[in-house]
């Protein structure tokens, strides 16, 4: 674990996103101190449904994030469609059309990568199911920063490209079920 306490967790995932997530999120309770930051890959012309969707399951707020937005403990950011979320050094969130990295707007690295920044060692990334490679370089950020790296176990992710490719370039990280995922994070709001 880092020296410091944890401020923030950071969580990518793609194909398999929401099995996974409907998994860990419905786990936090209602008074969860710590703010979480998503990106799952959805395709740019749909309107994305997933802040509503979990909002429905979650005792925690859930929303979709905003450009310019403090970030709040407690609260569950969704990056929108076709908008890299990004976190800027003051803490709040920013969104851009910047290219897509690895054929993905929103990014998983993009998110991770800020966050390592802003956060340094007080961030916890979460690298979920998934079929491409996008969030590898941001999880070996979050790392490199003194972060704690988190891979959901890649024999029974929905999809394991993303898990697999995660661990490639993260030795570091912490392979974990996602029930124990979903323990895990309770733990770090009691700290």
């Amino acid at each position: 674990m880092s020296a410091l306490p944890v401020e923030a967790v950071v969580i990518g995932a793609s194909a398999g996103a929401v099995q996974a997530l409907s998994i860990i999120l419905p786990a936090l309770p209602s008074d969860y101190r710590l703010p979480v930051l998503i990106v799952v890959h959805v395709p740019p012309d749909r309107r994305n449904a997933l802040a509503e969707l979990f909002q429905t399951k979650c005792q925690v707020r859930v929303r979709e994030a905003e450009d310019k937005e403090p970030i709040e403990p407690g609260v569950v950011y969704f990056a929108p469609p076709d908008y890299h979320l990004l976190v800027e050094d003051d803490r709040s969130l920013a969104l851009s059309t910047e290219e897509p990295v690895l054929h993905s707007r929103p990014s998983i690295d993009v998110l991770f990568e800020s966050a390592a920044e802003a956060f340094g060692p007080a961030l916890v990334g979460v690298m979920l199911s998934g079929a491409n490679h996008d969030g590898a370089r941001g999880l070996r950020a979050v790392a490199a920063a003194g972060g704690v790296a988190v891979v959901e176990e890649p024999t029974t992710a929905f999809a394991s490209a993303m898990p697999e490719a995660a661990l490639a370039a993260c030795e570091a990280a912490r392979v974990m079920s996602l029930d124990a995922i979903a323990s895990f994070l309770l733990q770090l709001a009691d700290e």
